[in-house]
């Protein structure tokens, strides 16, 4: 981290996203006025920061086979594993700040520009982070932690993580003007690919590089939900293999369904077999949680025995009402065997309004969904893969079906039709504390 970045307010830029196309747009940084004359540290830090150049927008597109091959293997996406970079697109993710952020060679890299962030488009609580860096000897970045787009101060609004050399105040690991790293947290090596891993937990972090711990630190007024970031502030890095898996989830499946409101006078039937597996048949209807959730993380382990049975997890429904929610999709039918082309909308898609962009489970096999619902932000990953990623941007409305509801609302399984026959052996959800 540097003085710069303290002091700067970033332009913000924001993916368009069309099925598995992003593109990219550059915006210019601006620096508060009593900094204007700051002198950077180094001619290279000079170098990025005096540039003027507008960095075009970059398309990036996959096609099935890459997404596919993309996907986690069950046991990891089973525990709630998820890839926030699918290694060829930034389908997920955005810009703070003029810099050339780019794909190369399956990495996120930048090396240019002026100080920036490129943020996930949905804020994350409680999580474990992975992933690896390759900075240069005199590289200055970092991983910010439950971040705004817009940064004033890393002391007061987000965990900057640092990515920087030896003689910085705070180098790799350091939370900058936080918590120094410990004296004997592992000396720095450049141009080759390392590993942090990040424990984010309430008021806890834990910063490991290379297996080895290097920083603790406990905040007395522990921040909220935010956005994860990486940094350009001068010089080379890359970034790969960004997973993230989110802590804290509760289940709502036992045997009795002691969670759940039942409707006897609707034809679907919701029952727990020995195997604590959840059996959904019998015809349309819903079963609804008791509890009432409006910012949360879901993870729901499913199976669909053929292509063609449809159902959908619902969420901030209207309790009471008859799946009168927004709708997560479950159906893993494509059109002409194509798993770009979803047939109805596709596993992890939000029901009329996004389509998912790949189909990422088969008929007859567990897969895994990851649901996150933050203020009119929605998105979700299905084995792993970012699958969906909008925002409702509707006038409120009490009913979301008409338009945008940010009040709680119930969580509701959907019987779909007389064929629907959906096994759940996994509901576990976390609310975003406020």
């Amino acid at each position: 981290m540097s003085n710069l970045l303290t002091n700067l307010r970033f332009g913000i830029s924001v993916f368009s996203l069309l099925m598995v196309t992003v593109v990219v747009s550059g915006c210019s940084s601006k620096k508060s006025a009593e900094n204007e004359t700051t002198e950077p540290k180094s001619a290279e830090e000079a170098s990025d920061i005096s540039s003027n150049s507008s960095f075009e927008p970059q398309p990036y597109e996959a096609n099935a086979e890459q997404l596919l091959a993309a996907r986690l293997d069950e046991s990891e996406a089973s525990a709630g594993w998820i890839r926030l970079f699918d290694g060829h697109t930034l389908f997920g993710w955005e810009i703070a700040g003029n810099a050339n952020w780019r794909i190369e060679d399956g990495t996120i890299t930048v090396d240019q520009g002026q100080a920036s962030l490129l943020c996930t488009s949905i804020p994350w609580q409680d999580y474990e982070l992975t992933l690896e860096f390759n900075a240069d000897a005199q590289t200055n970045s970092g991983v910010f932690l439950r971040t705004p787009l817009e940064i004033d101060d890393p002391a007061t609004d987000c965990y900057e993580v640092n990515i920087a050399p030896d003689d910085n105040p705070y180098p790799t690991a350091g939370v900058v003007k936080r918590q120094k790293v410990s004296e004997d947290a592992l000396e720095q090596t450049f141009g080759e690919w390392r590993t942090m891993h990040i424990e984010l937990i309430g008021d806890k972090l834990k910063i490991s590089v290379d297996d080895k711990l290097a920083c603790e630190y406990t905040d007395p007024a522990p921040l909220a939900a935010g956005r994860i970031g990486l940094q350009h502030n001068h010089g080379r890095v890359a970034f790969r293999n960004i997973r993230l898996r989110p802590i804290g989830l509760e289940s709502l499946l036992d045997k009795d369904l002691s969670q759940w409101k039942k409707y006897p006078e609707m034809k679907a039937e919701y029952t727990v077999n020995d195997e604590g597996v959840m059996q959904v048949k019998g015809g349309k209807g819903q079963i609804e949680t008791k509890q009432s959730y409006d910012d949360f993380v879901l993870l729901a382990e499913y199976k669909l025995p053929k292509p063609e049975i449809n159902s959908g997890i619902f969420f901030r429904c209207i309790p009471g009402l008859e799946m009168m929610g927004y709708e997560c999709q479950l159906s893993n039918e494509m059109k002409d065997g194509l798993p770009l082309s979803p047939a109805d909308c596709g596993t992890g898609g939000i029901f009329r309004r996004q389509d998912a962009r790949v189909i990422a489970g088969e008929a007859g096999k567990w897969a895994t969904v990851l649901l996150v619902a933050h203020d009119a932000k929605m998105a979700a990953w299905v084995n792993g893969v970012q699958v969906s990623n909008w925002q409702d941007d509707r006038e409120p409305d009490e009913n979301p079906r008409k338009g945008k509801r940010l009040e709680a609302g119930t969580i509701m399984i959907q019987g779909h039709d007389p064929s629907t026959e959906a096994e759940l052996k996994k509901i576990e959800i976390a609310s975003y504390g406020k």
